[in-house]
């Protein structure tokens, strides 16, 4: 199973910067070339460039209390879940093959997000 990931191209672990302008700050932001592929897809599917998409993003984790002290890795960690919600079939790659509401997805994901923590929880107490 190694082989899988240590075979891949190594261009999509290597760092970009991109300098990003956010509430009138010029902002930059580093991640691997992998998470940019992911953001942009991201953004394409909602009809923003990369920018727009990490405005939004920053202004709305604002909005709802989160502390975005870290935010490549809140980056990092949305790349995650939309690739992990595209593979349940809870987002679609375009807006138009999207049926769920928000709230609907998040609950789903939360179910999915129960059952992994679950299955963790038996393997750590049978070794």
């Amino acid at each position: 199973m190694c082989r899988l990931f240590v075979g891949a191209r190594s261009d999509l672990w290597e760092s970009q910067t991109r300098s990003i302008r956010m509430d009138g700050m010029v902002t930059s932001v580093r991640l691997e070339k992998s998470f940019w592929m992911v953001l942009e897809e991201i953004a394409e599917r909602d009809s923003m460039n990369v920018p727009q998409l990490l405005h939004q993003l920053y202004n709305e984790s604002l909005d709802e209390g989160h502390d975005i002290g870290n935010f490549t890795s809140f980056l990092r960690v949305c790349c995650m879940r939309y690739i992990d919600l595209r593979l349940h079939g809870l987002v679609h790659q375009t807006i138009a093959g999207s049926t769920l509401p928000v709230e609907e997805v998040l609950s789903r994901e939360g179910e999915i997000y129960a059952r992994r923590t679950a299955r963790q929880s038996g393997a750590d107490r049978s070794h």
